[in-house]
């Protein structure tokens, strides 16, 4: 009997290892908490995260310990990639952003116009006046194709009444990356230099890939199986992250 239970907690050890090394070099699953990203991503979906695509940082490890200083097998992102990140603040609180501005880059808003090194990002507004979400409200927003200099395009709404009209000019420095959400006006990004800020390469923590599930959550709780219809989105099922 004592052989079998510490061949049981040996099976488990086991297991537990593996998934552990599986979550800090491989992939790992995250929850989306709030509609910052929308319409992208939705509040309820969940994600895969790679977390080779930028290579290691102690953040790739389970409560971050300090053990690396700086990045391992470090790639580079690419303008428009959408990121989990450390939030610089408190270098513990995941957020989930899109890629705009590298290392020296100038970023600002001139009269509700995205600006990257002086340069207008190209926008072609593809829906207007349409329901978006921001927290628990819901305001009329435009919606956009925004297409970066690296050919990239995404979706980005700006509500009608939004106050992304001007804004100071961004200026990222060495090792450090601009995010902004796809909601513009409903997103705490590097636009916050006080909360968020520029994004240190150290706090990248993986490159969100594909979505595999994905509830909503104002339609009732996942244990309500006989509203399964209703809750589960099963159409965002395997929807690559773009």
């Amino acid at each position: 009997m004592k052989k079998i239970i510490l061949e049981n907690i040996k099976t488990l050890l086991y297991a537990l290892v593996i998934a552990l090394i599986i979550r800090s070099l491989f992939f790992q699953p995250f929850y989306i908490p709030s509609s910052s990203m929308e319409p992208n991503l939705l509040v309820g979906d969940r994600l895969f995260v790679s977390k080779y695509s930028y290579g290691y940082s102690r953040h790739s490890l389970p409560f971050s310990p300090k053990i690396l200083n700086n990045r391992i097998f470090e790639k580079k992102p690419k303008r428009g990639d959408v990121i989990v990140f450390k939030t610089p603040y408190d270098n513990r609180t995941d957020y989930i952003k899109r890629l705009i501005g590298l290392p020296g880059d100038e970023i600002q808003f001139i009269e509700k116009d995205l600006y990257l090194n002086n340069d207008k990002i190209h926008r072609e507004k593809i829906n207007n006046n349409i329901s978006i979400n921001c927290s628990d409200q819901i305001f009329k927003a435009n919606y956009y194709k925004e297409t970066l200099p690296n050919g990239l395009s995404y979706i980005a709404v700006y509500r009608k009444d939004g106050t992304m009209v001007n804004s100071d000019k961004f200026i990222v420095p060495d090792g450090h990356y601009f995010f902004m959400g796809d909601n513009r006006d409903c997103s705490k990004d590097s636009r916050f230099l006080s909360s968020v800020g520029y994004v240190s390469s150290n706090n990248l923590v993986g490159k969100a890939r594909i979505i595999f599930f994905s509830n909503d959550r104002k339609k009732g709780s996942i244990v309500s199986f006989w509203k399964w219809n209703e809750i589960i989105r099963s159409d965002r099922f395997f929807k690559k992250i773009k």
